[in-house]
């Protein structure tokens, strides 16, 4: 009898966590018109910097970790339309050619009206796009990986900083005009 309970404990343990790993993903041809669309929004939910000096100063913090300081909100976004791109994402690692005094341009916060995007899908259904804005001068390429099931991951490559990279999700563009309404 206690064999029997132990399994239905594990196998409603295992339903649990299956159950929840689903929730949050999409339906891949809801994911393949999104990116068919060019009209998406990439949601981070964790900051991946790739210096492991970055990595060592905040596990070396008092009552803290790494991983628990680069897990993030859903205010960071990159929002891409047809005619604008708009990122709005933190960065942790070495800067090479800061500024001082104002702390928005050492993270990834512009709009860009001039970029271009290149996209391909692999055999097992991931985008890859390569988006490229030339109206920015310290952001050479932002490559965004979709998944089937609406998981994203994002590399961010820039002139004057080292790399980093985000996981998140995507979704469908929020309607801004009901915000403008509001006011």
């Amino acid at each position: 009898m206690k064999k029997y309970i132990s399994l239905i404990f594990i196998f409603g343990f295992l339903f649990f966590f299956q159950s929840c790993s689903s929730q949050g993903s999409l339906d891949s041809k809801t994911v393949d018109a999104l990116v068919s669309s060019q009209e998406l929004t990439f949601y981070g939910e964790r900051a991946n910097p790739t210096n492991y000096d970055v990595i060592n100063v905040m596990n070396s913090m008092p009552n803290s970790t790494s991983t628990r300081m680069l897990q993030l909100n859903g205010d960071y976004t990159i929002v891409l339309t047809k005619d604008n791109l708009e990122v709005v994402l933190p960065y942790f690692g070495r800067v090479f050619n800061p500024s001082y005094g104002n702390p928005d341009k050492n993270s990834y916060r512009f709009t860009s009206k001039d970029f271009t995007i290149s996209k391909s899908q692999n055999k097992k259904g991931k985008w890859t796009l390569r988006i490229k804005p030339n109206d920015v001068k310290n952001v050479d390429e932002i490559n965004l990986e979709v998944f089937k099931n609406g998981k994203a991951f994002v590399s961010m490559r820039s002139s004057d900083r080292q790399p980093i990279t985000y996981d998140g999700y995507v979704s469908k563009n929020e309607e801004k005009a009901k915000e403008k309404d509001k006011l």
